[in-house]
């Protein structure tokens, strides 16, 4: 058995599958290629048999969605000392791989790298979810090299130096396995969205390193699932966001969020219901709503993460994006 198993969770993904499967089957030498399917009704299973016969397969009896899914995927999954995590809509070229294994070998102290994420559409600009390296600012939004809010660079090698960040992506996450499966993994609870940043935060405070080597790019067509004015995502989105401040930060940021989150979120949730998607307005108060009745589990499991910490993220943008935003910052430029 190799050491490297490439999974991929697999929803209803038979067009994905048969579109960018190929491209991961050909370009990950020295890995299995794994799909868990989280009870798909369509013919994913069927296409796997009849044209990927050395893929092998994790089959889930219904959807647990991205975190629970990929949870319960690699506790299956016996044997390997890594784990890539890589979305459905993912081309990886040939040599993907090697670089992030090379790095995992050369440095104990780093739990999960990933590559640079480019977009299949413009294949010289940077793809959203994960570009060349996450972080996030002080009230929790995320950002990237290459990717400040909505707005992406065209990559021209600028942030092509391997270094530590806040947060890769969930579309490429090479991980220990080891690691990943004694913290938990991803938080089953927050079903989508943020997941991946959580579980990088939880990794930080317990002392491992988040690395992004773009010797290794990946292109991803994103927004497969879930489109961005998606009520469905909107309400994810802010929903995790807070669980994941409320779980993670430290006393000053959690009053700092306590204070301020409210009222950018009630305007967010005002410029949805003025551009007329009353939905996802709606998705900004039932986020909310689900955050304050999560509220004794979250004490409780920040007690834990808290608790257990040795240090603090060094990555985390003390100041905030919306501001640099208004102001015409749209891009990364050395912040952190």
């Amino acid at each position: 058995m190799n050491s490297v198993a490439v999974v991929i969770l697999n929803y209803n993904g038979e067009e994905h599958l048969k579109r960018f499967l190929p491209s991961v089957v050909a370009g990950s030498s020295g890995a299995d290629i794994v799909v868990a399917d989280n009870g798909s009704t369509d013919g994913s299973l069927r296409l796997l048999d009849a044209e990927f016969p050395t893929v092998k397969k994790v089959v889930l009896d219904k959807n647990y969605g991205f975190a629970e899914g990929y949870n319960r995927a690699l506790a299956a999954l016996d044997g390997y000392q890594y784990c890539v995590l890589l979305n459905s809509d993912v081309e990886t070229p040939q040599g993907w791989l090697a670089p992030l294994i090379e790095l995992l070998d050369a440095d104990s102290s780093v739990a999960v790298v990933g590559p640079k994420i480019l977009s299949v559409a413009e294949r010289d600009r940077f793809e959203y979810a994960g570009a060349a390296g996450g972080f996030i600012d002080y009230l929790g939004y995320p950002f990237c090299r290459g990717r400040i809010l909505s707005t992406t660079e065209v990559d021209s090698g600028q942030y092509d130096d391997c270094r530590e960040v806040f947060w890769v992506s969930g579309a490429a996450f090479c991980v220990r396995r080891e690691v990943y499966l004694a913290l938990g993994g991803l938080c089953g609870d927050f079903f989508a969205h943020m997941e991946e940043i959580d579980l990088c935060w939880r990794m930080q405070l317990a002392g491992w390193k988040i690395m992004v080597e773009p010797r290794s790019k990946v292109y991803h067509l994103g927004g497969g699932t879930l489109q961005s004015n998606s009520p469905r995502k909107i309400f994810f989105n802010h929903r995790n966001n807070l669980a994941m401040l409320f779980r993670c930060a430290t006393p000053l940021q959690r009053v700092v969020v306590a204070i301020v989150r409210p009222l950018l979120d009630l305007a967010a949730a005002m410029s949805y219901a003025l551009k007329g998607n009353k939905e996802g307005a709606r998705a900004v108060f039932a986020a909310w709503r689900d955050f304050i009745r999560w509220h004794r589990r979250l004490s409780a499991e920040r007690r834990e993460i808290r608790g257990g910490a040795k240090c603090e993220s060094r990555y985390i943008y003390k100041g905030m994006i919306v501001v640099r935003a208004i102001f015409g910052k749209r891009k990364f430029e050395n912040m952190m």
